[in-house]
């Protein structure tokens, strides 16, 4: 319990496979990374709210595939037949809509990476007709690409998304603590981890552990 008392120690974000609590609402996508040997076209997008396990997934498939990850917005540095060398994941298509270098880069490396005989993996929070992108050969690309998207968590998969965060932050809880804030909280996964930080910074600030007295301060603060 002490290490829960004023120190403050990393977040140690756990992304291996065996840290992926399936559930209903996002068996599919993890059913489609567990297979991605198998993807039409070999390439699939993956979707979902914020917080919903897309960079979790991405990571358990980089780790199975070898492929490397970057973010859409960094590709108009980037190394494009670098990249295209192995199975490579681009994250946050999304928010390169309307950047005509990021656009062009992205198209260029969906190119060579198919070309070449491996995978590419690609997030976004919306469907894929929402990406909003505006160079039509890349638009007509993602459209053909097979998807697969995380839903909105149930009541068990919230429960498990609590207990990892919390873990990743190296808190301890008693076992009331999680039943206490469902039916207290936002259900989303955003919410979730927006919580769970600032139950952190409250232990850290009053130097207690994070229990359900200090859990309501918080969630009153929070109202």
């Amino acid at each position: 319990m002490a290490k829960q008392l004023g120190l403050a120690l990393p977040s140690r974000t756990a992304l291996g496979r065996d840290d992926f609590f399936v559930a209903p609402s996002n068996a599919i996508a993890a059913a489609m990374i567990d297979g991605w040997q198998g993807w039409a076209g070999h390439k699939l997008a993956l979707t979902g709210p914020a917080g919903s396990g897309k960079t979790h997934l991405t990571h358990v498939w980089a780790a199975m595939s070898g492929a490397q990850i970057i973010s859409a917005a960094d590709l108009p540095d980037a190394d494009i037949p670098q990249l295209a060398q192995s199975c490579i994941a681009v994250e946050d298509v999304p928010a390169i809509a309307g950047n005509t270098a990021a656009e062009t880069a992205l198209f260029h490396l969906h190119n060579l990476v198919l070309a070449d005989g491996h995978s590419l993996l690609m997030t976004g929070t919306p469907p894929v007709a929402g990406w909003n992108l505006t160079l039509p050969d890349l638009t007509s690309r993602m459209g053909a690409a097979g998807s697969a998207a995380l839903e909105a968590p149930d009541d068990m998969l919230l429960t498990a998304v609590l207990a990892k965060l919390l873990a990743d932050r190296q808190l301890t809880p008693k076992p009331d603590l999680i039943p206490y804030l469902l039916p207290r909280m936002d259900r989303s996964f955003a919410a979730a981890g927006d919580l769970v930080a600032a139950l952190d910074a409250a232990s850290l600030a009053q130097k207690k552990p994070v229990t359900r007295t200090l859990a309501a301060q918080v969630l009153d603060n929070r109202a």
